[in-house]
């Protein structure tokens, strides 16, 4: 059964429920759990269109520890905070320094389905926020643990980071 939008009941029922937490909450998170085709990953829906403030999603986290950096970052954000590619950003997930990187527009439909629920056109920012190991290596670090640049991938088009360059313009 379709709606007069064009969308299926279903997919209406998630926009309705999108657009209720983007009302209540600034955001809605959308949380994807792990499958044999990767890590588990969550994504914020809403800050762009609420506070102009870039989507964001994190790979690799489970779901409440993801929901956390989230609304953090969205909290940060809309309150006057830029989030620039390559800076470190210390307090805003435990003793954890997180760094960010843009996403690119290949990774969206992947990454952001559910937004497409609310932006049509897939016609808003988007930053990974990256996490590192507890003992501080990036994904993208030669001595990160193996299997590390798999399980939070950089969702950038060569799959590092593009906007800086680690150890030099970045972590």
């Amino acid at each position: 059964m379709a709606t007069t939008q064009g969308l299926s009941a279903e997919h209406e029922r998630l926009r309705r429920e999108l657009l209720r937490d983007i009302e209540e909450h600034g955001h809605a998170v959308v949380h994807v759990a792990e499958d044999d085709q990767g890590a588990p990953y969550s994504f914020t829906v809403g800050a762009w269109r609420r506070f102009g403030v870039a989507e964001a999603v994190v790979v690799g986290l489970p779901a409440e520890m993801a929901g956390v950096l989230l609304a953090a970052y969205v909290s940060r954000a809309r309150g006057g905070e830029r989030f620039l590619p390559g800076k470190l950003y210390h307090g805003i997930f435990q003793d954890v320094p997180i760094t960010v990187e843009r996403v690119a527009k290949g990774h969206y439909l992947e990454f952001f389905g559910g937004a497409f629920l609310i932006y049509r056109k897939g016609d808003f920012p988007a930053l990974q926020l990256i996490v590192p190991t507890p003992d501080g290596h990036w994904p993208w670090h030669p001595d990160a643990p193996e299997g590390f640049a798999e399980w939070q991938p950089v969702l950038t088009q060569s799959g590092l980071p593009e906007s800086w360059a680690p150890g030099i313009g970045g972590p």
